[in-house]
This record gives C-alpha cells, structure tokens and sequence, in this order.
C-alpha cells in the first residue's frame, strides 16, 4: 500500500470513529430561567423531570432518559414558553 493510500484510509478510519463519537446524542430538556416566572405547571405536569429547588427557580432533573412525552407536555403547557429540548454529547 502507497503511503498516500495508507494516510487516506487513517483519515476515513479517524473520520468515521469522530462521527461515531458524536452520534452518542441525548435530548434534554432545558428551562430558561430568564424567561420563566416559576408558574409550577412544568412542576405538576412532569415532577418526574422538573422541580423547584430551595432558590426558588426551576430545575432539570438529571436523568439518563428523559420521558419525552411528559416534557412535550410540559413545554406545551409552559403559558411563557421558557422549556425547550437541547441535544446533547454524552
């Protein structure tokens, strides 16, 4: 094999184990706590998720799943649309 042919196949190989790497995605749901006014129905529609901590502002519950259809009705309840999905490395 030509060196040229051998840097091209570890450039593929290299290539093809980063865009592995970065499939290993997860959607997590995110509140925007500059635009939330801390109404709690994020809270009652998924306590599961969602919580009030001891500041007073909302919060994610650090999950390995998140139930993707109780956070869909979180957002789509939220009256000030602060809570959207975020995809994230893992």
């Amino acid at each position: 094999m030509s060196p040229i042919n051998r840097a091209s196949k570890i450039a593929s190989s290299m290539a093809a184990k980063s865009e592995k790497r970065s499939t290993n995605k997860m959607q997590v749901p995110i509140v925007e706590l500059s635009e939330c006014i801390v109404c709690g129905v994020c809270v009652e529609t998924c306590p599961q998720v969602f919580r009030l901590n001891d500041a007073g502002y909302i919060e994610v519950i650090e999950l390995a799943v998140y139930p993707e259809s109780d956070v869909n009705d979180a957002i789509k309840y939220c009256p000030v649309d602060c809570i959207h999905w975020d995809t994230q490395s893992v």
